[in-house]
C-alpha cells in the first residue's frame, strides 16, 4: 500500500497536525515505510501461537524469598562513617 500527498494531507488533518506543502513528501516517505513494515510483519508464520492480551496469563517463575546478609559486611560497611561491629552506627535522635 501506497500513500498519495492528498491521503497524507487528510491523515494530517485528521490527526490534527498542522503540515506546510513542503513537508507532504517527507511525511509521506515515513507513512509509506511504516506501512511497508506492517506489512512485512503480516507475512511472520504465527500458526500455533496463542494470542496474549497482556503479561498477567503468564505464570511467573519465582525465587525463593531467603534472608541473608549477603556474606560480605566488610564490604557493605567499608563506608561507613561510624560503626559498631557489623552494623551501621547511628546517633541518637528521641532523648
Amino acid at each position: 500500500m501506497s500513500l498519495d500527498p492528498a491521503t497524507v494531507r487528510r491523515i494530517a488533518k485528521l490527526a490534527r497536525i498542522r503540515l506546510d506543502d513542503d513537508e507532504v513528501p517527507r511525511l509521506e516517505g515515513e507513512l509509506n515505510a511504516i506501512l511497508g513494515y506492517v506489512e512485512q510483519l503480516s507475512e511472520v508464520d504465527v500458526d500455533g501461537v496463542q494470542p496474549l492480551s497482556g503479561g498477567a496469563q503468564m505464570a511467573m517463575r519465582l525465587r525463593e524469598d531467603v534472608v541473608n546478609d549477603g556474606d560480605y559486611p566488610e564490604r557493605v560497611l567499608a563506608n561507613a562513617p561510624d560503626r559498631i561491629g557489623n552494623f551501621f552506627a547511628v546517633p541518637k535522635v528521641v532523648e
